[in-house]
This record gives C-alpha cells, structure tokens and sequence, in this order.
C-alpha cells in the first residue's frame, strides 16, 4: 500500500516509510560511519530489526553506500539511513549486534571490504572476493577454509554433506560433539550461485517475475509478491481488491501446503508413521488447489506487475471450497493423531528450545519466532495487499522447542483455512490487472511478505533511467539459519534431523 510523501516523517538520521512506499533516493540520509553504527545500535536497543542491510557501488566515485533497512513492528514503519565507505575497512557491529553477522559477512565477501572487529569472519556464499586482511579476487572453493574446533580429549567432529541422501540441495554441517552431546554447530552454504538479485537489475521485463518466483521455489508466491509490489510501487500503479485477494489466497494456499507437509516430515524423523503418510497425501491437495488458481501447482504464472493473470469464476470458487473442507477434515484428524501419541510429543517437547532472549537476539522471523513468543507476522506488523483489510490472528507459543515450532504450523494452518474460506465466500468484483507504467527514477522501495517461513524483504533501487541499478532480496533463511545452530547446543547429534525439520530453512533462497 503505497503513502504519500507527505505521510513521510523525515528525520536528521533517518527516513520514516512504510512496506512498500517509494521514496526518492535525496529522502536518505547519508550519514558519518559513526552516527550510522549509533543508529542502529540505539534502535535495535529499542527493539527494532534489521531487516536488510547492503552495499550499493558508486557511480561518480569509488565509495560504497550503505544502506541499512529496520523495522518498527510497533509503529508499523521502517526507517532507511545510509552512508559512505571510504577506503576497505568499515566498524563491525557484531559484537553489540548479533543480527548484523551474516549481513557484514555478506558485505565483506561482495565487495572485498573488512568489518573491523568481526567476531568470526568467513565467506556467506563464497564469491570472488575474499580475504580476512583486505580485498582479493581470488576464486575460493564452498566450504574451503577455517572451521570452528574445539580442543579436548574425546572431542571428535562430524561433517554431514553438503551431498545429502535425499532429493535435496546442497548444504554442509560441521558439529563438534563429545560423545552424542552437539557442543556446536556450524552451517556452511553457498554451494550454488544462481544470481538472482543481478539477473533481476537492468530494465524490467518479462521474465522478471520469473526469477523472482523461483528465488526460492517453494516461495514463488511470497517472494513474487514482493517483487510485484515492488514494480507497482515504482510504477505508481493501484491494484483492484479482486486481484489483491487472489493474491492473498494463493498466499495462504503456500502457507497452508508447506505447513501441513512440515508437520508430516515432522512426524516421519520421529517415525509416527500415520501423520507423516497422510500429510504428504494432504500437501498435495493444497497445491492441487493453487493449481485450480492458475494451472501450477506452485503458482508460478499467477502473478504479475499489476495484479493476476487467472481470474476465478464461479465454478472455481465452488470446487476449492470443496477442496477446502475436504482437506480440512483429513488434516484436522491427521494431526490429532500426532498430539495425542505421548511418545511422539516426547520427542517434541524440550528439543531444540530457543529462548525469547535467543529469538529477539538473532532476529529471528516467522514461525521459529512466533514459537518463542514474539508476535511478529508481516501480515499484521507491515500489511499490505488483502492484509490491509482481512484480519488473520497472530499464532504464538512460548516454549520455543521442537513441540512449539510445529504447534505454530497446526494454528497457522486453522487460520489460513478460515481465511481462504473467507476470501473465496466474498471475492471482490473488479478488473484482475492493470497496465503498470514506466518505473520512477532515483527511488528507493521496500516491500515485505509473511511467507511461509517467515518475513521476505525485497529491496529496489532505480537509476536515472528507471532501471533496477540494484536489487536485493532477503530470504527469511538468512535471518534463522543461526537459530537453527544455536538450538543443536546440548542436544544429542540424533536430535539435528528433527530440529532441522522443525525449521526447515531454505538452501536456495539463502544462495542467491
């Protein structure tokens, strides 16, 4: 939802937005190195989050802009700031700010620059420069260099992957136990380099879309909103409600197939068979239903700049609302089954346990947040879209394990039924596109989605011809992946498969 400029507070330090409000790149501040680090610092004090913080080469001169992105969820804004690197160093904020560590890392590693102070600097997705003492361009191998170890009699160290035995993409676990006791874990990615945020800047076209859907492609709705939200806002284009809400029920649609097979592969590394067999049975009939939207099972293809391409008659609605019910009475006695066998909660409960601390430290998002008690769900905190207007509650549990992560899924499947329900009952009338014009130049725009695994933050940024000059995505994975190694400390080794189940990251949406 777009705001006027004159709904735009504009600070000395900062610039106040909204999810997917333009704003002109002269809006920005350009600030010292240390009023930037301050500003940060004292705002995430506050509780506000990094939602993206990038690099953005200059034109004119050699300096690199910096631009950090942070969210209010209580005010329901963002606030922008930037500034400029002179020479190859800049002031690591990891050591008062744990969310900013793979962000520096991300830095360092594009642009061959070194966060002074960094706690534990090593490549993200290993592009070609690298080097923990100054820029290089020399071309390093995924998962070559140092490992973290710890010393001491009866130490030892497992290695798992990155080739996996199932139909999977590559990602490699380094734990260091004592006995069956994970003391740490590190996660090694970036074995693939499928450049999507470079082959998304230029001129926008139409296999833009395309790339955006398939940043991570159990995310192509989440992520292609973004993007599409991005070129409408760039373009001053508006949305009819009838689009919009397709948009929102092709949404819940992802959320509700991804969350009913999380709870069956859940059920599986426990080996409760029941659950596990009749949930993949049920994912399936929800992207059979995306499929009755638009032809694809995963929805590529619905969205475009501008709105949707299928629209929904009559006779669809009726069939997915026979769909709906179906699907709802099976998974509905599926998942009964699994909270009613105390050896599976067993396994469950007090696996794997965050706390609220860990959560609000590392800036956790989506359901591995909402599972440590942090209400957080962009579709409350920032909406946009069909958000604006339809209500969908906010689903928490407080005990951060295992148990919590998959009782968050089970709530958010009830609430994504209701809403579909609700928007397929009362569809707006109302074109499904509209034409969107030339992009603006010289503006800024951030758009968030609540996708399934949690908050999408696609940035843009056009040149003085309208042009994406640079366009960066933020996978929720990015945020959690850390979650995930702080929850194997003190497990048993045989506990990994369930925790990392329970969070079920994405490999390709983190190896952009």
């Amino acid at each position: 939802m777009s705001v006027s400029v004159t709904e735009r507070k504009t600070g000395s330090l900062f610039v106040k937005t909204y999810n997917g409000s333009a704003l002109t790149l002269e809006e920005i501040p350009v600030l010292s190195g240390e009023d930037f680090n301050q500003l940060i610092l004292s705002n995430v004090s506050e509780g506000l989050r990094v939602s993206s913080y990038f690099g953005v080469p200059g034109n004119k001169s050699k300096a690199l802009r910096l631009y950090v992105v942070l969210a209010d969820d209580t005010e329901n804004s963002l606030k922008i700031s930037s500034t400029e690197i002179q020479g190859n160093e800049f002031l690591s904020l990891t050591p008062q700010c744990p969310q900013m560590h793979l962000f520096e890392r991300e830095i360092a590693e594009q642009y061959g620059l070194k966060p002074v102070n960094h706690p534990w600097l090593k490549p993200v997705r290993y592009n070609q420069y690298w080097t923990s003492e100054q820029p290089s361009t020399r071309q390093i191998l995924p998962a070559v260099g140092d490992f973290y170890k710890i010393e001491g009699e009866q130490v030892h160290e497992v290695a798992v992957g990155p080739v996996h035995a199932g139909i999977i993409e590559p990602g490699h676990f380094r734990f260091q136990c004592h006995g069956e006791e994970v003391y740490h874990l590190e996660i090694a990615l970036g074995y693939q380099h499928r450049g999507i945020e470079r082959a998304l800047q230029g001129e926008y076209g139409k296999r833009s879309i395309h790339y955006a859907e398939n940043t991570a492609g159990d995310s192509a709705i989440a992520h292609g909103s973004s993007f599409c939200q991005i070129i409408e806002s760039l373009s001053g284009s508006q949305q009819s409600a009838r689009a919009l809400a397709i948009r929102g029920v092709a949404l819940e649609l992802e959320r509700l197939a991804n969350h009913v097979g999380d709870l069956g592969a859940l059920s599986g590394d426990v080996g409760f068979l029941p659950t596990a067999s009749f949930c993949g049975r049920i994912r399936g009939e929800f992207l059979n239903m995306t499929a009755v939207l638009c032809g694809n099972r995963f929805g590529r293809g619905l969205l475009r700049a501008g709105g949707v391409s299928f629209d929904l008659q009559q006779s669809h609605i009726d069939d997915l609302l026979r769909r709906l019910d179906a699907a709802e009475k099976d998974v509905t006695v599926a998942v009964n089954l699994l909270w009613d066998t105390p050896s599976a909660m067993a396994r469950f409960e007090n696996t794997g346990t965050l706390t609220t601390e860990n959560a609000v430290e590392l800036g956790l998002v989506g359901p591995s947040a909402r599972a440590c008690g942090l209400m957080r769900d962009i579709r409350q905190d920032h909406s946009s879209g069909i958000f604006c207007f339809s209500h969908i509650p906010v689903a928490t549990c407080k005990s951060g394990d295992v148990f919590a992560r998959a009782y968050v899924r089970w709530l958010e499947i009830q609430y994504s039924l209701q809403f579909v329900r609700e928007q397929l009952g009362n569809l707006p009338d109302g074109k499904i596109h509209v034409n969107c014009g030339i992009l603006k130049p010289h503006r800024m725009v951030v758009s968030l989605t609540e996708g399934w695994r949690g908050e999408i933050c696609h940035t843009a940024i056009t040149d003085e011809n309208g042009h994406l000059a640079r366009y960066k995505i933020v996978d929720p994975s990015f945020h959690n992946w850390t979650g995930l190694a702080l929850a194997l400390r003190n497990q048993q080794i045989s506990d990994f498969p369930l925790c990392n189940k329970s969070f079920n990251l994405s490999y390709c949406g983190h190896d952009l």
